[in-house]
């Protein structure tokens, strides 16, 4: 048995991965890295902080409860365009590459300080997404400030076919307007955003809903994200917790099946444990005793059968040899 568990624990530590048919899933995750991301309205261990900051903490999380074959890649957005910058790789064999790169999302790669979403972010990511192929999703996580503002008669485009991308807008921040942090060029926090700083929605344009335009401040825009993701045909959530992040990248709609390596060697690891656990398994007086009865049984046994079989009860056997076979009567 021992030799049996050293031959099981060998296959172990050789034996290569085997490729499996498994549900994945490849996304391409965008982070919105305007200035509002940099609101810090959202509560992260007890103590605020900002809303890109909020995201990439949920993201961090969400990582480590992917799958072995599921694969995740950067993306960042700002002005109209969302910029790959690490295509997805598979989410094992690549952590502490995505770990890394990660935590390096941030206001350093802003090449602008404008935004358009809708008519722009969504849009490049999803182009982005198309690019790779694999069926890659996109997961585009925003608070949905527009800056310059939309104006109500803004329609959005129409290049965007559900059919060949799907995904998630993902919207982060509160739902109280707060004011924009404003920094310099190395980063340094200079105080906030004020009313004359920014473009205002024109007063020829206001209506209910833009009575009094304070672009200058910023909250999530729930509903305007739905709206858009309703549009391109993504789904819509908003981040509250890293279950929420999760749960969308663990969509299975989004998944598709394709042969994935797999992990094997904790099958013979475990048969050998158990082959172990069974041969220095403590010899207990119950152990002892359950074994020299069934020593003795067996014993009996054999002699009966040398003997020839006993009559008992109303049970009758009658033995007759013809031609040196043996036929035997209830």
């Amino acid at each position: 048995m021992t030799p049996a568990a050293l031959a099981l624990l060998i296959l172990a530590l050789a034996l290569p991965p085997v490729a499996l048919p498994r549900d994945t899933s490849s996304y391409v995750v965008t982070f919105d890295i305007t200035q509002s991301m940099y609101v810090e309205d959202v509560v992260l261990n007890g103590a605020p902080v900002s809303r890109l900051a909020f995201a990439r903490a949920a993201m961090r999380d969400a990582l480590g409860q992917l799958p072995c074959g599921s694969k995740v890649g950067w993306s960042a957005f700002t002005g109209q365009r969302s910029f790959l910058l690490m295509a997805p790789v598979e989410v094992c064999g690549s952590y502490d590459a995505l770990l890394s790169s990660l935590d390096r999302i941030d206001w350093h790669m802003r090449w602008t300080n404008y935004s358009r979403i809708a008519e722009g972010g969504v849009y490049s990511a999803v182009r982005v997404a198309q690019e790779i192929g694999d069926s890659t999703a996109v997961v585009f996580v925003t608070d949905g400030q527009e800056a310059p503002p939309l104006l109500p008669s803004d329609a959005l485009k129409q290049d965007i076919n559900p059919a060949h991308v799907k995904g998630w807008l993902i919207g982060v921040g509160g739902d109280q307007p707060a004011p924009i942090p404003r920094s310099d060029a190395r980063g340094n926090r200079i105080g906030y955003w004020q009313a004359d700083q920014v473009v205002q929605v024109p007063q020829m344009h206001a209506s209910a809903t833009h009575a009094a335009s304070h672009e200058e401040l910023s909250a999530l825009q729930g509903h305007y994200l739905s709206s858009v993701a309703g549009q391109v045909g993504f789904g819509y959530g908003r981040l509250v917790d890293t279950a929420s992040l999760r749960d969308a990248l663990l969509d299975a709609r989004l998944a598709h099946r394709e042969r994935v390596p797999t992990d094997l060697r904790w099958c013979p690891a475990v048969l050998a444990l158990l082959l172990l656990v069974w041969r220095f398994m403590p010899d207990t007086d119950v152990v002892s005793a359950s074994m020299r009865l069934g020593a003795r049984l067996f014993r009996s046994a054999r002699r009966a059968r040398a003997d020839g079989p006993p009559l008992a009860g109303n049970a009758r056997t009658e033995a007759t040899r013809s031609e040196g076979s043996v036929t035997t009567y209830p």
